[in-house]
């Protein structure tokens, strides 16, 4: 079998694992401002502590779809045409989020806060919803042909896996959010929020378990995906027993480790398939008969082994300088920011 696309192969789950755990925590931020913060104070503590790094954590999202559209252009057509509609949800949902974080702090209003309040919640649980389930339709099938092209209607994606795989990202969202923002804030946020992660943090990510365990038995596994199940299940152990604790720091490890983990093991079941075809085994796409050409692989490899390292510690050095936790003593006073015309009079 040929390196590189197993080399890419292993370059794209990577870079969604990175995504999830990133991301992650940015999604579920953005829904606990739905719930789990009961004073402006607290919303606006909640939302610093990601107003430096969100839209950088996005751009692994970009990176993974530019991965899987050059080092695999059959799996992207086949996977992003089969799924317009979640995918433009998805974007949508992106975009309220968005909109919503740079707009929400433009006007001293209640009314105004409260409506980009709602838009970021539900902005990031459709986002978490939609990537949750397209993930689970490629590594679990779609109903492809032997081109590649969906059969059946624009809503045949909405099975259980799908349904699965979004309740587990909004899950694992909830969960690495609470110890991130245990970690991150300061004050009844903190306190809340590592509560929630002492107790609920487990069931969260039960769906993801499940996901990963059905990605299993439907390939057979093998020895290293079943390896990475376990290895998932103790860091998982392991966040919720550091939670309890009171060790906020080990429990986000634990809670990210899960994640990527989870991630790792899904991937090596459907390895070498990157779409099985729920029509027949004979549709499959795999590495093999889904990847660009030895000369676009090798190209790519290079470009990416000259530019990553240098995203990865730019990234890791904005993280570092914004490492402190946001209290609530450092949120100032809410202000209104005026037309030009309006503060020239």
């Amino acid at each position: 079998m040929d390196t590189l696309p197993v080399f890419w192969f292993i370059a794209i789950a990577a870079l969604w694992a990175g995504y999830l755990l990133l991301e992650g925590f940015d999604l579920g931020v953005g829904m606990r401002m739905l719930f789990a913060s009961r004073t402006e104070n607290d919303r606006r503590v909640m939302l610093n502590t990601i107003g430096p790094v969100w839209d950088g954590n996005e751009v692994w999202l970009i990176t993974a779809g530019a991965a899987m559209f050059a080092a695999f252009p059959y799996w992207y057509a086949a996977l992003f045409s089969s799924l317009y509609v979640p995918l433009t949800i998805a974007l949508v949902g992106l975009i309220a989020r968005a909109v919503g974080i740079e707009y929400r702090g433009k006007v001293a209003s209640r009314r105004w806060a409260a409506f980009w309040t709602a838009m970021i919640g539900l902005g990031s649980t459709i986002a978490a919803f939609c990537v949750g389930a397209a993930l689970a339709l490629t590594s679990t099938g779609l109903p492809v042909d032997s081109n590649g092209d969906r059969v059946g209607g624009p809503f045949v994606w909405l099975t259980a896996p799908a349904l699965l795989g979004g309740v587990a990202v909004i899950g694992y969202a909830l969960a690495h959010s609470a110890t991130f923002l245990a970690l991150k804030a300061d004050g009844p946020v903190r306190e809340r929020c590592a509560q929630f992660a002492a107790r609920w943090a487990p069931l969260c990510l039960l769906p993801a378990a499940l996901w990963a365990l059905l990605v299993q038995t439907q390939s057979g596994g093998t020895l290293l995906s079943w390896s990475l199940v376990v290895v998932a299940v103790a860091a998982a152990l392991f966040g919720w027993v550091q939670a309890r604790r009171r060790n906020e720091g080990l429990a986000f490890i634990g809670y990210a480790g899960f994640g990527v983990s989870g991630v790792a093991a899904i991937f090596a079941g459907m390895f070498p398939r990157v779409l099985p075809s729920t029509i027949a085994p004979a549709y499959d796409l795999t590495i093999a008969n889904a990847a660009s050409s030895s000369y676009t692989l090798g190209v790519m490899t290079v470009i990416v082994c000259l530019s990553l390292p240098v995203i990865v510690a730019y990234q890791a050095w904005s993280y570092w300088i914004f490492r402190k936790r946001v209290t609530p003593g450092m949120i100032p006073d809410a202000h209104i920011v005026l037309p030009a015309i309006l503060r020239d009079r």
